[in-house]
């Protein structure tokens, strides 16, 4: 019993994703493509927002739970018009990344992640589920780093601060 407790708690905590408060350098040098097929960094995405607060929406067009997720970032930007969001792809090509947006109207900042789950934002953000949602605030610093539902009351009460 004692040995199946101690492999209980190990597998436990290697399922416990930290909350982290500042982008890793991997992250911020992560290469994603714009709408227009350039490629940019993640520290100049972020780079383009100085002093706004941001709500990063993790996402693919092929993930049902992505679109079912919508409706709450679309309530989100009625409710809060002054904050950037952004949508991070992880479709698995451009092309189907393209009509996805298209498909669902997808408003707001559109990046697809070249480096896709395994690479260093992938790594970064410990990513085994999409929908996921950060808020990074007006210094940069994540101020909720592990949202998976658009819902989700940390993301509101982040945002009226």
């Amino acid at each position: 019993m004692k040995r199946f407790t101690i492999i209980f708690l190990i597998l436990l905590s290697s399922c416990i994703v930290k909350n982290e408060s500042e982008f890793s350098e991997a992250a911020l040098n992560d290469v994603f493509i714009t709408l227009k097929g350039d490629e940019i960094t993640f520290q100049e995405i972020l780079d383009k927002h100085i002093e706004k607060k941001i709500v990063l929406n993790i996402w693919a067009s092929w993930c049902g739970d992505c679109i079912r997720s919508l409706p709450g970032i679309i309530e989100l930007k009625s409710k809060y018009p002054d904050i950037v969001y952004i949508n991070l792809s992880l479709d698995k090509s451009i092309t189907n990344w393209k009509l996805g947006i298209e498909n669902l109207q997808l408003k707001g900042e559109q990046y697809y992640m070249k480096s896709g789950w395994e690479g260093p934002f992938g790594e970064f953000l410990h990513l085994s589920w999409i929908p996921r949602y950060l808020v990074v605030d007006k210094n940069k610093k994540i101020i909720v780093f592990n949202a998976t539902k658009s819902t989700d009351e940390l993301i509101e009460k982040s945002l009226k601060k």
